[in-house]
């Protein structure tokens, strides 16, 4: 039983209680993907094994459109298993949830659209690139519609989990056994909650235009620039505003394995005093908007405008370490010097 379900078993038993490192979380992931590919047929193993320094690892989209990389749907039910198995060991237990619900929200949209074929909660795909291996460098994608999940470790012990990419369409399900559902509920109601809490002189530096965009401004580039300096500072917002903001920014961060949302908490703590929240367009429910919050190293992006603002899309991006560009020119500066 082990090639089935150990994948699943070592991933929630590090997203419990038990303190663990990022190396063990690294560990997990290279477990998981060697029994996800040792699972495949050659043909199988073609279309989901890609070197790592293929540009495929850069080619991230959030959009229903074909893509390289092997599909659930392409499948045995013991691969989906250890595909999900993979999944589960990047995210904590609320995030595979949300990206599960964001999967299956595609047979609505293709219940919705007179089972439109591009529609499919199957159509959702794996890539590694390199060798999974405990002490190596390597990394893997999960990605389809309104889902994309980008890891790159380094050594086998230092792990960049960004690009992320959660979206959900229909914000909320209107009608059928699922009313009510609203897999993004957090990331839109903490924010607004905090935007209505300014005061108009806070509201005068937080908001930076009437209109939303019609989505996030990173979109799907491989590599983004900090924005311009806009919108509130930390420093302006009083103590319950301030936690508010917190609880706002662990929204983003805790849907990853809780080690992960750790290390990258601490280090936005660590550049607070750099921290700015911007808004745009309407503050009540079913109105576009849109908000960032940025640091010197992060933007964490939402934009709901789309389908009478009920089509949420959000996204986190670090600067440097998307895709793990920084902790790789560190590895070459340590392990080859004058390179």
């Amino acid at each position: 039983m082990r090639n089935l379900f150990t994948p699943i078993l070592v991933a929630l038993a590090l997203g419990g209680l038990s303190p663990v490192s990022a190396h063990e979380v690294a560990d997990a992931m290279a477990a998981a993907a060697r029994d996800f590919l040792n699972s495949l047929e050659p043909g199988q193993q073609t279309k989901a094994s890609f070197s790592f320094e293929d540009e495929e690892r850069f080619n991230w989209h959030y959009i229903p459109l074909e893509r390289r990389g092997l599909s659930i749907r392409e499948m045995r039910p013991e691969q989906r298993v250890l595909a999900y198995g993979l999944l589960s060991t990047g995210l904590s237990h609320s995030g595979f949830l949300k990206a599960t619900q964001i999967m299956s929200l595609e047979r609505i949209l293709w219940e919705l659209e007179n089972h439109a074929p591009k529609r499919d909660p199957e159509y959702y795909l794996v890539w590694v690139f390199g060798k999974p291996d405990s002490k190596g460098t390597w990394g893997w994608r999960f990605e389809g519609h309104h889902l994309s999940l980008n890891f790159t470790i380094v050594d086998g012990q230092l792990i960049a989990e960004t690009p992320a990419f959660f979206a959900a369409n229909p914000g909320e399900v209107k009608q059928g056994a699922r009313k009510g559902l609203r897999v993004l509920a957090a990331e839109e109601d903490l924010a607004r909650a905090l935007v209505k809490s300014l005061n108009e002189s806070q509201k005068a530096k937080a908001v930076i235009a009437a209109a939303a965009p019609e989505d996030i401004l990173t979109k799907d580039l491989p590599k983004v620039d900090p924005f311009k300096a806009e919108g509130i500072g930390y420093a302006d917002l009083e103590e319950s505003q301030k936690q508010q903001l917190w609880k706002l920014i662990d929204a983003y961060l805790e849907k990853h394995h809780p080690v992960l949302a750790a290390e990258e908490r601490k280090r936005v703590e660590g550049e607070s005093a750099d921290i700015r929240f911007a808004w745009s367009g309407g503050f009540e429910f079913g109105q576009g908007h849109y908000y960032r919050i940025q640091g010197k190293t992060f933007v964490l992006e939402y934009c709901n405008v789309q389908n009478g603002a009920m089509h949420p899309h959000v996204s986190w991006r670090n600067y440097g370490e998307d895709f793990g560009r920084d902790l790789l020119r560190e590895h070459v500066a340590k392990e080859h010097p004058g390179s």
